[in-house]
């Protein structure tokens, strides 16, 4: 049985009430959960303080939390994985920034620097975060396939199968949205 069918017939074991399940998935999805926490994490500063291996195991524990999720398949899954991921790093940047901010110091030592790059940072995927919310209510399809393919690392076709959507309209739909979020975060900037 290939890896994709037989997560589909643990979800559904899951779906049935199971117990142990989650333990069963865990380790046949692990390697794609920790590719999509590492293009998550190289987007981040270099000091970030999660690792790619506590990415995973946070957004693991937030989804076995959520008893009330139905997962119809392995792309599904992966898509949810996403979403908990850009969860934790919005959380974890809006933290940070809340910590950083206070007082308006110039720069005075390289390392001074280096937290200021890391407080702009944060503030870029803070900013990310609130451009994708206010996608959201404008059309919530656009938001899941940028979480999906931005975040989650999925492919064309693995998004199209979690949206159950052609993947013409997730090439349409990626372009839209990256297009839009382009425009917006070009305004925030140059109103900043």
């Amino acid at each position: 049985m290939s890896t994709g069918s037989e997560v589909t017939q643990l979800l559904v074991r899951l779906r049935k009430g199971e117990d142990g399940v989650f333990d069963k998935i865990y380790p046949l999805i692990y390697k794609k959960l920790h590719r999509m926490a590492h293009s998550h994490m190289i987007r981040q500063s270099p000091d970030h303080t999660l690792s790619k291996t506590e990415l995973v195991h946070e957004a693991y524990l937030k989804m076995i939390d959520q008893t009330q999720i139905e997962f119809s398949d392995k792309s599904h899954f992966l898509a949810i994985a996403s979403r908990c991921m850009r969860q934790i790093l919005i959380d974890h940047a809006r933290k940070k920034h809340a910590q950083k901010r206070g007082g308006q110091n110039k720069d005075l030592t390289y390392i001074d620097g280096i937290l200021s790059a890391q407080k702009q940072k944060a503030e870029e995927f803070i900013n990310i975060d609130d451009a994708l919310n206010e996608l959201e209510t404008l059309n919530e399809r656009l938001v899941r396939v940028v979480e999906m393919r931005f975040f989650g690392e999925m492919t064309i076709t693995e998004t199209a199968n979690a949206l159950d959507i052609s993947e013409s309209t997730v090439k349409r739909d990626w372009m839209k949205a990256r297009g839009w979020l382009y425009n917006k975060l070009k305004q925030r900037f140059e109103v900043e």
